[in-house]
């Protein structure tokens, strides 16, 4: 059966995958990484040792001060002082809304609820507060990631250059994934889903955000049982889909049952050539987000080596 005629999961089937794919306790009570804990000093050494060309692909993307529909806060850049006669230095300020679909971020753990919970078996209205996030913030990250990264290319197991945006991702299409780039998944690695959003949106035009390729909560169970210590690509949810009481089931599940962190908005386009030209789908993966106390999520520029 095509996977477009594929039933749907229930949404209480769907509401399930909080219970039997939650991480809540594993690494204690008071735990705010989640899965990033899957990455252990040995993890890092061994992805370290994939580098041999010591070449960098930086995977974020340019920020952008135009407003469109996929970027409805754009970013604003403001200079702070003119160029004159005399002037020592230039200066400017940014600011950035980080969620969305325009700008490469990371969540932190406490970005998204299911149910009213965040990761941990926390009450998101007791972690949510005006100062900021008192658990769960993006500040737990504050010492960077650095573990091996596996493109999964759905669009080229696929045999298209990319995706439309009526795909649905299952676990059959990642699995497909994994045996094109010859990289098995591993604990502690970040997962690249690559559908081909920013070649699709080059040849064809601007996407509209209603209608994305992307996964479906059946591919919540896979992430879990390999043990995915980071998300990435260039898609997350599957959209739209039915349910009411969880509207992005994917993300949500992930970040609050899992404590996945999910590394947003990344364009592959680079990354999927460089691989393909190597013939090989694993890399280094570093990325820090900036220390900010509370913080749902940060901005940043991701680099991948080999």
């Amino acid at each position: 059966m095509p996977p477009a005629e594929r039933p749907l999961l229930s949404e209480e089937q769907v509401l399930q995958m909080t219970q039997a794919c939650s991480n809540a306790g594993r690494w204690g009570p008071d735990d705010e990484l989640g899965t990033l804990n899957f990455i252990e000093p040995s993890t890092r050494l061994a992805a370290i040792a994939t580098v041999t060309l010591g070449r960098p692909v930086s995977i974020g993307q340019d920020l952008d001060t135009v407003q469109s529909a996929a970027n409805p806060t754009p970013v604003v850049h403001r200079m702070l002082y003119a160029a004159h006669e005399g002037a020592s230095a230039a200066m400017d300020v940014l600011e950035i809304a980080p969620h969305g679909l325009a700008v490469t971020h990371l969540d932190a753990v406490a970005h998204m609820f299911a149910e009213g919970q965040i990761y941990n078996g926390r009450s998101a209205a007791d972690a949510v507060t005006p100062a900021g996030l008192s658990f769960g913030s993006i500040y737990a990250q504050r010492e960077g990631i650095m573990t091996r990264g596996v493109l999964l290319d759905v669009a080229a197991a696929s045999g298209v250059p990319w995706l439309p945006p009526t795909a649905r991702i299952y676990p059959e299409d990642l699995d497909r994934a994994e045996a094109l780039g010859q990289a098995s998944v591993r604990p502690g690695d970040a997962v690249f889903v690559r559908t081909g959003l920013t070649a699709r949106v080059a040849a064809e035009g601007p996407e509209d955000p209603s209608r994305r390729a992307g996964l479906m909560p059946e591919c919540i169970p896979w992430f879990h049982q390999r043990a995915v210590a980071l998300f990435s690509g260039d898609c997350y949810d599957h959209v739209p889909l039915p349910y009411t009481r969880l509207r992005s089931p994917f993300h949500q599940i992930a970040l609050a049952s899992l404590g996945m962190p999910f590394l947003d908005a990344t364009n592959l386009e680079e990354l999927a050539a460089v691989c393909a030209e190597l013939g090989r789908h694993e890399f280094l993966l570093t990325v820090a987000p900036l220390r900010i106390r509370g913080g749902t999520g940060s901005a940043v520029n991701p680099i991948c080596y080999f």
